[in-house]
């Protein structure tokens, strides 16, 4: 109702002036009877007071539709009014409904190849990689052990493309199952064996036994990984240890991983969960992609985890990552 008589307050001051004139020029030739002055003004506005009463209500769904600040897509191609303005719009909005309709799925088949294409792409060098990584395991010497190396972080740069192209369809790969942490820890560090002997950095498990959650196995393990992975990079040469501990609190289960190592500047301790944010760190370790961290926080935003972070800059003062499972999602075991 508001915009509508916004819109037609033009033509209401129009129409006034116009009877204001008309009455005044007969008015000036000699017509001077009050009583038929005031009958032709009021006969006037009721006439158009009933045209303005018709125009309302041939355009109310027109009017309606364009003062909601919140309509959806779908109620803005809605059939309106016959009249010709609301019946033109209602054709224009359907006409663009289909157009972008059919640029999103367009955009989502393209978004689809290219995630197939990737997934393949993958999966296919992980073949050659695995008979290279055989054939470096046949001889132990200085060479191959750094060749070892390079093949290492090559199946580990793969796995994070594959895990980023995964995020796009998280809801479908999600599966929740009982994960007892200790014995996923224990296979993680085995699985970075080789990482810690050459950073010269040694795990110390601190894990409460029988600690089981509800989650995503494979995505626990992607996120165990990364932390436990950074934790090592940002202690490398310092021949100190990484901490992995999980404890029971109140009304939850925590999952930490602390290291001993550089730190995190505080001004960059708001943005490390960002995409492709590396910081000051970042520059300095050059393996740093800044999206490990971001899929650790966007996958446990998605499973209901929490996660913290605290840290304090200097050798030796390290980083504690801090991965909080709600009380739904604790479960006891006993043996």
């Amino acid at each position: 109702m508001k915009l509508f008589l916004r819109d037609q307050l033009a033509l209401v001051l129009f129409m006034l002036i116009q009877l204001v004139v008309v009455t005044a020029v007969f008015w000036l030739d000699g017509y001077k009877d009050m009583v038929i002055a005031s009958y032709a003004l009021l006969l006037g506005l009721c006439v158009f007071i009933a045209f303005l009463a018709y125009r309302y209500v041939t355009h109310r769904r027109f009017y309606t539709l364009l003062s909601s600040r919140q309509a959806g897509l779908e109620e803005s191609i809605q059939q309106l009014e016959s009249a010709p303005l609301p019946a033109s719009l209602a054709e224009l909005l359907q006409l663009q409904y289909r157009h972008y309709q059919k640029q999103i799925i367009e955009g989502e088949r393209k978004q689809q190849s290219h995630l197939t294409f990737m997934n393949q792409w993958v999966h296919q060098m992980k073949t050659p990689l695995s008979v290279l990584e055989l054939m470096l395991s046949e001889e132990a010497d200085a060479r191959n052990n750094s060749m070892r190396e390079e093949t290492d972080r090559i199946r580990k740069g793969l796995d994070m493309v594959l895990y980023v192209a995964r995020l796009e369809t998280f809801e479908q790969d999600f599966q929740v199952e009982k994960m007892q942490l200790r014995e996923l820890a224990n296979e993680v560090i085995l699985e970075n064996r080789r990482l810690f002997i050459r950073s010269l950095v040694y795990p110390d498990m601190q894990m409460e036994e029988n600690l089981v959650v509800e989650t995503d196995g494979k995505w626990l393990r992607f996120i165990m990984q990364q932390l436990i992975a950074n934790a090592v990079n940002y202690s490398a040469g310092s021949g100190a240890k990484i901490t992995i501990s999980g404890f029971r609190s109140e009304r939850s289960v925590i999952l930490e991983v602390k290291d001993y190592g550089v730190g995190i500047p505080a001004s960059d301790l708001g943005r490390i969960f960002n995409a492709f944010f590396t910081g000051e760190n970042g520059r300095a370790f050059k393996e740093s992609t800044g999206m490990g961290l971001y899929i650790v926080r966007t996958v446990l935003d998605k499973m209901n985890h929490a996660i913290e972070v605290e840290s304090k800059v200097g050798e030796g003062s390290g980083t504690t990552m801090r991965i909080i499972f709600p009380f739904a999602a604790i479960q006891s075991v006993d043996h």
